[in-house]
């Protein structure tokens, strides 16, 4: 992810759009595919007896994996922040100082069972040039497993590095908190 963010730092806009842009129609030509390990997820909740909220939460359509394909196309339309000047002033002595927007590096999310999040976390991090380092819950992990796939399989086809998306597949409450002590790594939790 370290490699990765360095490159998505000093990609071009056109790259990290090419890439989403690749993943919405990746999402798109394999829902069927995300929607069977959707399945195992919600056969496996329902059978653990888990609430009706929950499980909604956590089931995917086709209509929602669409409205996540749409979701990076509607961040593809965004224009890129990175080197967005945001303030700007003239010390007395000639010095001239800029706030500019720049990507952070690694950006790690911990999020539960709404799997639409992989795809949307994704998005942002990628568009403002940085790497997604994601870790899901357990009651989601096939459905987030496939679409990282697609999303990571979506950069490689822009030329990017494939591990700008990694998805973390250990949900135990150690593994979250081995992943929050990754501070060499990471660079916003």
């Amino acid at each position: 992810a370290k490699v990765a963010a360095r490159r998505l730092a000093a990609a071009s806009t056109a790259a990290k759009d090419g890439a989403l842009s690749a993943a919405a129609d990746l999402l798109d030509e394999r829902a069927e595919e995300i929607l069977a390990a959707n399945a195992v997820d919600v056969a496996r909740a329902e059978a653990a007896g888990t609430g009706a909220a929950v499980i909604d939460r956590l089931r995917l359509s086709a209509g929602r994996v669409a409205a996540m394909a749409d979701g990076l196309r509607q961040v593809v339309a965004l224009p890129d922040p990175v080197g967005e000047v945001l303030d700007g002033w003239v010390r007395p002595n000639g010095l001239r100082i800029r706030r500019v927007r720049v990507p952070l590096g690694v950006v790690a999310i911990i999020y539960e069972n709404r799997p639409n999040v992989t795809s949307d976390a994704t998005a942002l991090c990628v568009k403002s040039g940085n790497a997604a380092l994601l870790r899901g819950s357990s009651a989601a992990i096939s459905s987030n497993r496939a679409i990282a796939t697609v999303l990571r399989e979506g950069v490689v086809k822009a030329g990017l590095p494939q591990d700008a998306v990694i998805l973390v597949e250990d949900t135990t409450r150690e593994g979250a908190t081995a992943f929050m002590r990754l501070r060499g790594y990471i660079d916003c939790l």
